[in-house]
């Protein structure tokens, strides 16, 4: 969120940072961005490398991240810059309509999931509306999250006793639930990060599902399920 700025009664600009492998693209949302009093462009990347490296450094109070890239995606970016700065607000934009990509978006701690159809004035108002601490998804989208997330927790197995899972794979599948990266279960848990992945994969081989949201959705459902009752302590038997 801005800040004050020294000396003044005015907010500082919100500080936005750009990441998307097309430069056409790049150069219009920073004009269109950049032209505004109260936003401010501080830094571009054209990679997920480039954007993993810059950021951190530049430290922006806004991340305007592309989903699809060349060297890999924006919302894998988003989970790892959220794991290093919780206070960065992500606004994931994109060409495609695609649900699965806003539900890892919203798994992954993003602010916001918008189309580049959007215009530029609902652009604008987007970058504030998270730059504000507040989430911005596009309507249409929201609505398809929701009767999604509905429709997996339906179909979601009642998974009350672990199939086969260790007491290490139960705690990482728990923090998984929680929407933790394997960076932040790995400091939860004191374990190196390579370790988590491994875990991470061995549970969802276990649990017979291929994608980390398809756990963080059992993982909710053991957590919702009453636990088992245990047997009944047996009494010992009467003196004579």
């Amino acid at each position: 969120m801005a800040t004050k700025a020294a000396g003044t009664g005015d907010p500082a600009p919100v500080r936005v940072f750009l990441l998307d492998d097309h430069e056409v693209v790049r150069r219009g949302v920073h004009d269109l961005l950049d032209g505004e009093p109260d936003l401010e462009v501080v830094g571009e990347a054209a990679t997920a490398e480039q954007a993993l490296v810059r950021v951190p450094a530049l430290r922006p109070d806004v991340a305007v991240l592309d989903v699809r890239l060349g060297d890999g995606d924006g919302v894998s970016v988003c989970r790892e810059l959220r794991s290093r700065m919780p206070g960065l607000a992500c606004l994931m934009l994109t060409s495609f309509d695609d649900e699965e990509a806003l539900l890892d978006a919203v798994m992954a701690g993003a602010a916001g999931y918008v189309l580049k159809q959007i215009s530029g004035t609902d652009l604008v108002a987007a970058v504030r509306t998270v730059a504000s601490g507040r989430s911005m998804l596009d309507p249409g989208a929201a609505t398809r999250l929701l009767n999604r997330l509905r429709s997996d927790a339906e179909a979601a197995p009642a998974v009350t006793a672990g199939p086969g899972l260790t007491a290490r794979e139960e705690d990482v599948l728990a923090l998984i639930g929680e929407g933790l990266t394997n960076r932040q279960i790995g400091a939860r848990l004191y374990l190196a990060e390579k370790t988590v992945k491994n875990h991470v994969s061995r549970l969802l081989a276990k649990l017979g599902v291929e994608r980390r949201v398809q756990a963080a959705l059992i993982a909710t459902e053991r957590r919702q399920a009453p636990a088992a009752p245990r047997p009944p302590m047996r009494s010992a038997p009467p003196g004579r």
